[in-house]
C-alpha cells in the first residue's frame, strides 16, 4: 500500500482505513506491511494519535 507523505492526507487516508476495513491499527499495519511505530510517530508531530476505543486517530 502507498500512504500519502504528507501528514494531513495520511491522517484522512488511515482514518478511512481504519473506518472502513480493519478493526485496529495492528490489522490495518499488518495489511499494509507498514510499521505502526513509524506511523504513530507521523501522525503524532502534527498532534494526532490513535484511540483504540474509536479505532481512529483524533
Amino acid at each position: 500500500m502507498n500512504l500519502p507523505k504528507d501528514p494531513v492526507m495520511l491522517l484522512s487516508v488511515v482514518n478511512t482505513y481504519l473506518r472502513d476495513y480493519h478493526a485496529s491499527l495492528e490489522e490495518l499495519c499488518e495489511d499494509a506491511a507498514i510499521s505502526a511505530d513509524e506511523l504513530v510517530q507521523k501522525l503524532a508531530a502534527i498532534d494526532y494519535h490513535y484511540d483504540p476505543a474509536q479505532n481512529q486517530f483524533c
